[in-house]
């Protein structure tokens, strides 16, 4: 009887993900709701040929190098900056993600956050529970309206496109910025218009982050950036928390320099800023932007097929992201 690869797995997954690998794979299975530690990930690494990761997983160069019969790293994601990629691709490692499932759901949750912080719903259920509502008011929790308004998108990829499409229902106007300009019967088609970053913190009143975490984009959005924005405006954040700096973010919301913010990721995630957490002018939500019952199941098997295609098809995983090691 054929050996069947082993692969570690370092927390549970969506149970169609996990049948998918149990019918192909031996498994060693992370905690369901806590992390491995590092130190766990190394001890188990060491005969398996595949490891499925999430994005809290610290997969560092100590941890490529400990999988001696490492074939591939599968990332239960999109973003992999979890990930030494360079140490992988040097020991001919592919390392694979999950790109496009999640775009339509992590759009959703932009516009549920856009709208939360706008018209303060947040603020406004807790003022109900906590039984305060005692009639209507007209100055009861005014926020601004969505409609009409300018919204700038920074980073114009499968998301931001999204967002943009979303952003129409809306009678918005839709500014963005990216490093590549797309053409102008694109920017036609998607009812959007190129502005260079600074104009569009100027001009937009709701700023919606969607680039990804590299050396670049790190502190992106600083207190320089920050003082460009509307006293008016409020900036939301679905991609990687270090995009932003944010001490400089919760000491212009505090001086009421900007309007507000609405985060599902955090610089120092899970730990989020304590100034953030204490204030009424801020929606927080802890990492939720691909968290539908459809799209995290979506994201398992297209994770699970990314190792199928190695370790039992043996062919290239279709989501690669270090594709040079295939040369």
């Amino acid at each position: 009887m054929k050996r069947r690869n082993k692969v570690l797995v370092t927390r549970r997954l969506p149970d169609p993900g996990m049948d998918l690998l149990a019918r192909h794979f031996c498994l060693t299975t992370g905690p369901a709701d806590s992390p491995m530690s590092n130190k766990d990930i190394i001890r188990e690494i060491r005969d398996c040929e595949g490891l499925l990761c999430l994005l809290t997983d610290n997969i560092d160069a100590e941890i490529v190098r400990a999988g001696k019969k490492l074939k591939v790293i599968a990332n239960y994601a999109v973003g992999y900056n979890n990930i030494d990629v360079t140490e992988a691709t040097k020991f001919k490692i592919p390392v694979t993600n999950t790109p496009g499932v999640l775009t339509e759901t992590t759009a959703d949750l932009t516009f549920a956050l856009l709208l939360s912080i706008a018209r303060r719903i947040v603020e406004a259920d807790k003022f109900s529970r906590q039984g305060k509502f005692i009639g209507w008011s007209p100055m009861l929790l005014l926020g601004h309206d969505v409609h009409e308004k300018n919204l700038g998108i920074i980073g114009l990829g499968r998301i931001g496109r999204a967002v943009a499409r979303r952003a129409k229902g809306f009678g918005m106007r839709v500014f963005y910025y990216d490093l590549s300009r797309i053409s102008d019967d694109e920017e036609k088609t998607l009812g959007v218009e190129y502005h260079t970053l600074d104009d569009l913190l100027k001009k937009s009143d709701f700023i919606c982050i969607h680039v990804s975490l590299n050396e670049q984009t790190r502190h992106m959005i600083a207190k320089e950036k920050l003082a460009l924005m509307k006293p008016s405006a409020y900036l939301i954040n679905v991609a990687r928390g270090p995009i932003i700096d944010e001490q400089a973010l919760a000491q212009a919301l505090y001086e009421k320099r900007i309007a507000g913010c609405a985060l599902d990721v955090y610089e120092h995630e899970p730990a989020i800023n304590k100034k953030l957490l204490s204030m009424d002018n801020t929606v927080l939500v802890p990492h939720i932007g691909s968290a539908s019952i459809e799209t995290r199941t979506n994201m398992a098997i297209i994770a699970v097929k990314n190792i199928i295609s190695i370790l039992v098809d043996q062919t290239k995983a279709p989501n690669t992201v270090n594709p040079e090691v295939y040369e």
